[in-house]
């Protein structure tokens, strides 16, 4: 839900001094721990931009009415939709875009979100939009990591920072670290269960366990959202790479990470959590 009085304040009067002074980059990466608020703040700049009210943006008139709702022809929104990845058959789109001029407005805004999630066919196919932008066109990129954005993409945009020097810590840090958003980590909650029986399922494998296939079952059984999902693979990579510190462990704990690599592409091709957990389970037996 957009919510243009949620935004970053200071970032916004930066902003609002560009639009005024008609120095607008075109192109931003929004680096905010807090994806919602950055994108928020894009969209207020859209709103700024187009706004037919006293106060801009007010929020209210019909320009910005349009925006906030998703239906103005010349603000658009990429975004994963729950995907684990951002494509280019998402970003695609956005170049043909580019060859149209505004319909409504004086200037077009094409907006990326979690743009961490971006496959390096998308992130390679957006270059072309960030270097030559034919039309009018202001691209913001939203992240919540911007060292998991392409150092090339990376260097066609301004960098606009929302965290105020404050980094997050602990296991908020290492989720945001492998590319979770703040929503998805708030929708995970405690973690102390499914620590417990990744754990749990970890050892089992390394030992040779067949009840790790029974586990296989519970966990996949048990994690009905993405994000948990999602959480299962990231903690069983997170182990992995704890134990390559243990010369006693270091082998196993390479070819379990060789095997996970394996498992990540079967996720990407659509393949079920349940049946990437087998794979993995039987591969350990």
């Amino acid at each position: 839900m957009i919510d243009i009085k949620n935004i970053g304040t200071r970032q916004a009067e930066f902003l609002q001094r560009a639009y005024e002074q008609k120095k607008l980059a075109h192109s931003y990466l929004f680096v905010d721990s807090d994806e919602h608020r950055a994108l928020n703040t894009a969209y207020w700049l859209a709103c700024l931009f187009n706004c037919t009210g006293e106060t801009k943006p007010d929020g209210s008139c019909q320009n910005c009415r349009q925006i906030l709702s998703g239906n103005h022809p010349d603000v658009l929104l990429v975004e994963p939709q729950g995907k684990q990845t951002l494509g280019i058959d998402q970003v695609r789109p956005l170049k043909e875009e580019l060859a149209k001029s505004p319909v409504e407005s004086k200037r077009r805004f094409f907006f990326i979100n979690e743009a961490q999630k971006m496959t390096l066919a998308a992130a390679n196919g957006l270059l072309n939009l960030l270097e030559e932008p034919v039309a009018p066109v202001v691209t913001i990129l939203i992240t919540n990591n911007s060292d998991q954005i392409l150092p090339t993409v990376r260097s066609r945009t301004q960098i606009i920072n929302f965290d105020n020097g404050e980094k997050p810590s602990g296991k908020t840090a290492i989720l945001l670290e492998n590319g979770f958003t703040k929503s998805e980590i708030d929708e995970l909650g405690n973690l102390d269960k499914w620590d417990q029986e990744i754990k749990y399922f970890y050892q089992e494998m390394l030992e040779h366990n067949s009840l790790a296939l029974v586990s296989v079952h519970k966990l996949s059984e048990g994690a009905k959202l993405m994000s948990e999902q999602r959480y299962i693979l990231v903690r069983l990579k997170l182990l992995a790479e704890h134990d390559l510190t243990d010369t006693r462990k270091m082998l196993n704990a390479a070819q379990m990470l060789k095997d996970l690599i394996e498992v990540d592409k079967m996720r990407l091709s659509n393949v079920s959590l349940r049946n990437a957990l087998d794979y993995l389970a039987l591969r350990w037996k």
